[in-house]
């Protein structure tokens, strides 16, 4: 790192602390106000944010280290996430703000049991210290060691000091705004990085020449063992309805948008900005497989990022990215965490606590986060690229009865709340069950076919089994057990006619599908885009 390289990281904090603490200084004195940034935000926020949260620097790390190994298949998760955040935008989010929910578990709450909204909250909260937490830290320090020479202990403690000031200080608005600054650092140094080794490269001619063919798709066959196109297909879109439509860490950013416009205009613009992964974060990887022939997989995004590529200045831009995408998610995190903490725990013990005792709570609940996150940093340290690339399958272990139980409550009316729970405890037993068996398995290797069977099937086809299993258990429970009073849960049904919000036939449509034709040509042209890339990329 040249000194023009620690300036331009130097510049990049600077600006990010004064865009936090400005916005910190803020009201703030409310759970509204903390947690949801008052429910303010326009389109332009939530969709540069929504960006950056979910863009973290495992997947720097991750993303072009299966470029490097295997090609572009993996970027077809990215490319998946496009029809669901329009999904969101157009009805989810909508019926999110309607209800004036603080969390997803709490609609959970309102359109099933107690139950179900305790059991969401709580995966959660151990999902994001477990994976966002730790995944994220071990991918920065891999690069932030291999450019600026520091251990994974130094790193880790100065990115999580660093972003928890300003996210307990300034809450939701503080972590938005941010955000929005460190999505440009994000893009901008991830496209200088990617058009300057595809020039060394020499172009895609030149990746082509020295890369084999398969490469080059983005669809596998069935017998592929990480993406076969049977489980993009059908198993993906299991783990997108979890990510994008009903988890915190996500949808935290839709329901602070002023009205459902702003909130569909941003899930559009974060859809349009899907479509960047591919060619920034994946397609480094082909190129540092052809400019450095045997590299690594998690050596990919750092052996560009250290070489001879970059000249000073811009070397320095691009580190800055890689600390954006990995702050502003751990902001996310920590901000999410402390809201569901707040308001489905502390909340549900002192119904009638005050605004400001909430938004104390919430303080303090980031606070711990923060201290929970440093005092992880030497579990950290024993994370090794195999766990790491393992840890990107445990969402389809957590996702599909999650995202089975959100389906059939808001479009079925007859599925209740015991349902709702069983499907949700017996789905999550099997996925950790799964889990369980493959740590096991390395240490002490099962004789049982049956056994044998559950652990290797691809993990996108095992969230397909899954998913169905927990679709059926839902049903099965709910068609045999009470009707949930209608009155009570209408608020939290979406479907036509009298079920949609107690309004007039046909108005939820009318509102939504008619009233913005401009959103209705940009979601048009952006599906017709995606399916022009699948045709490219086929």
């Amino acid at each position: 790192m040249a000194s023009l390289d620690i300036l331009v990281i130097a510049l990049y904090f600077i600006v990010v602390m004064m865009v936090g603490f400005y916005y910190a200084l803020r009201k703030k004195d409310s759970a509204e106000n903390y947690f949801l940034a008052g429910r303010s935000l326009g389109w332009v926020a939530i969709g540069l944010s929504l960006f950056a949260t979910n863009i973290s620097s495992e997947h720097f790390v991750g993303l072009a280290g299966y470029g490097a190994s295997r090609g572009l298949a993996v970027g077809n998760i990215e490319w998946l996430a496009i029809p669901f955040l329009m999904l969101l935008g157009w009805f989810f989010a909508p019926l999110f703000l309607r209800t004036k929910i603080f969390t997803v578990p709490e609609f959970f709450g309102k359109r099933f049991n107690t139950a179900s909204r305790m059991y969401l909250s709580s995966v959660s909260i151990i999902a994001y210290i477990l994976t966002k937490i730790s995944v994220s830290l071990f991918a920065g320090g891999l690069l932030l060691k291999a450019a600026l020479g520091w251990d994974m202990y130094t790193s880790a403690v100065v990115v999580v000091v660093i972003t928890g000031v300003y996210t307990i200080i300034g809450g939701m608005r503080a972590v938005v705004y941010t955000s929005v600054i460190q999505a440009v650092f994000l893009i901008g140094g991830a496209v200088v990085l990617t058009v300057f080794g595809l020039n060394e490269a020499g172009g895609l001619p030149g990746l082509q020449a020295k890369l084999p063919p398969d490469y080059f798709s983005v669809f596998k066959p069935v017998s592929d063992p990480d993406f076969p196109w049977t489980g993009i297909i059908f198993g993906a879109p299991v783990l997108a309805v979890w990510y994008w439509c009903t988890d915190q860490y996500i949808v935290q950013r839709l329901l602070c948008a002023r009205d459902e416009q702003a909130a569909r205009s941003g899930a559009l613009l974060t859809g349009f900005l899907k479509i960047l992964p591919m060619f920034i974060l994946v397609l480094p990887g082909l190129i540092a497989a052809a400019l450095y022939p045997g590299i690594k997989g998690d050596e990919a995004y750092s052996s560009l990022l250290t070489g001879s590529l970059l000249p000073a200045g811009l070397k320095g831009l691009v580190l800055a990215g890689v600390l954006a995408a990995l702050m502003s998610s751990l902001a996310a995190c920590f901000i999410s965490t402390s809201t569901l903490f707040t308001m489905d725990f502390y909340r549900y013990f002192r119904p009638n606590a005050p605004e400001k005792e909430l938004a104390l709570a919430g303080h303090l609940a980031t606070t711990a986060m923060v201290v929970i996150g440093i005092l992880w940093i030497p579990l950290v340290k024993l994370l090794n690229s195999h766990i790491y690339i393992h840890l990107q399958s445990i969402q389809a272990y957590i996702s599909p009865p999650i995202a089975a139980v959100f389906l059939l409550g808001v479009f079925w009316k007859r599925v209740n709340g015991t349902g709702a729970i069983w499907a949700l405890t017996i789905g999550g037993f099997l996925g950790a069950l799964r889990l369980a068996l493959e740590w096991l398995n390395q240490t002490w290797l099962f004789e049982s076919p049956i056994i044998s069977w559950f652990i290797s099937i691809n993990f996108l086809h095992f969230a397909i089994l899954l998913f169905g299993v927990s679709l059926l258990i839902m049903v099965v429970v709910s068609v045999f057990g009470k009707a949930p009073y209608f009155p009570k849960i209408k608020e939290y049904i979406l479907s036509r006619g009298e079920y949609s919000f107690a309004v007039k036939k046909g108005e939820f449509f009318a509102s939504g599908l008619r009233r913005n034709r401009a959103s209705r040509v940009l979601s048009a042209t952006l599906l017709v885009v995606l399916i022009g890339l699948w045709g490219i990329f086929f």
